[in-house]
């Protein structure tokens, strides 16, 4: 179709190859085929995309950094799929966030009532002897140095179980925000409450298991130099106690789920041992480096937080002349900064510890459809604690 001229001296006005004639809808070529003004046959040139037919989503499949898929489901504090670090770290604080009477009420009530426990197991019997200064400094009496030293693993006891019995309510807790659900302490007491005596037969085992290790370790280098071969002890004590530490962080890491498997799981202490051992065996590289990562995080939260209260009781205990109120404020600065301590950093680390299970059972047996399955089609509150169940 042609034009009258627009003008004198201008040439009639002709239809460029490709496009349609004034007043006419254009005509879109299929998917696949090269843009308008190509002759027909002509393929389309390297590096140019092929057009999508009109009325095609609009997106970038296919090209890097532009994933062509719908995001994750997420109803809680982490998506439904593999996790990242940061979905790791980021659920951690978001589940203490959604849900701050379960954590932090939970946290500050248990940590608050162990550690006065075990300031007054280590401060009463001092102070009925007389010999309360042997908290600080060192003392000649040699019985005041014992009994100091018996009520310190006395309050070191209680303070792991109390950390026990914390770590395991919140892992709970954790496993129901995972789904967006909120829980109560009442209800977490309840699905901790049968896993108490599993929990404290695993944590026993394995610092037997540990104390065995270091002992017979320590008793082959001492035999040694007792014989007389001071060279040879050194010589055969370096190595075999950096392989003693290797070990250890070994187990350190293979068994650090058997505790979430007691509790979410509910097995048996072998059984959350070997389970711990499954799941971590593909993966032993990225939970250990996401674990001491975890740690470094942990410790320096907490030393920043306890700093002040350190210092208070350096003072106290520097001072040319211990009274009876120097060690008791020393001693309740130093049980002071440790409850704050505890208390911003333990449901951080019980977060990890679980969101890392989480993401390992992904991984390994695509527990993750199981988690979708369940968010749309299971029960709130107690009908998702059942999807976490392994076996018969």
């Amino acid at each position: 179709m042609t034009m009258p001229p627009m003008g004198p001296g201008w040439p009639p006005w002709q239809a460029s190859p490709g496009y349609p004639p004034p007043g006419q809808p254009p005509v879109y070529p299929p998917a696949g085929y090269p843009p308008p003004g190509y002759p027909p046959g002509y393929p389309a040139q390297p590096g140019y995309p092929s057009y999508p037919p009109p009325g095609a989503p609009y997106g970038y499949p296919g090209y890097p950094g532009y994933p062509g898929q719908p995001m994750a489901l997420q109803p809680g504090v982490i998506p439904l799929r593999p996790l990242s670090l940061s979905d790791i770290f980021n659920g951690a604080i978001r589940y203490v966030r959604a849900n701050p009477k379960a954590t932090l009420g939970l946290t500050a009530a248990v940590v608050v009532i162990t550690q006065l426990f075990g300031l007054f197991i280590q401060v009463g019997p001092l102070a009925a002897t007389g010999n309360l200064d042997a908290m600080l400094t060192s003392a000649d009496n040699a019985g005041a140095m014992a009994l100091s030293s018996i009520t310190s693993f006395v309050g070191f006891l209680v303070n792991a179980l109390g950390a026990l019995l914390l770590t395991g309510m919140l892992t709970v807790v954790v496993g129901r925000a995972v789904f967006g659900t909120p829980i109560s302490v009442g209800e977490a007491w309840d699905r901790i409450r049968g896993r108490l005596l599993p929990l404290i037969g695993l944590v026993a085992l394995e610092a037997v298991g540990a104390a065995v290790i270091v002992g017979a370790v320590a008793a082959v280098i001492a035999g040694i130099a007792m014989a007389g071969n001071g060279y040879a002890a050194a010589a055969l004590g370096i190595p075999l106690g950096l392989a003693t530490f290797a070990l250890l962080i070994w187990l350190y890491t293979m068994l650090s789920f058997a505790p979430i498997a007691v509790v979410l799981e509910r097995k048996r202490v072998f059984a959350a041992l070997s389970r711990s051992f499954a799941l971590v065996r593909n993966g032993f590289w990225r939970v250990l480096g996401i674990r001491l990562l975890a740690a470094v995080v942990v410790g320096a939260v907490s030393t920043a937080v306890s700093m002040p209260f350190a210092i208070v009781t350096m003072v106290m205990a520097s001072a040319s002349s211990l009274s009876t109120t120097a060690v008791i404020i020393a001693a309740t600065a130093n049980t002071v900064g440790a409850i704050i301590g505890q208390i911003v950093t333990t449901p951080f680390s019980a977060g990890v510890d679980t969101l890392l299970y989480t993401d390992r059972r992904i991984r390994a047996e695509a527990f993750d459809l199981v988690l979708r399955s369940g968010a749309v089609s299971a029960m709130p509150g107690a009908g998702t604690d059942q999807l976490w169940l392994t076996g018969p």
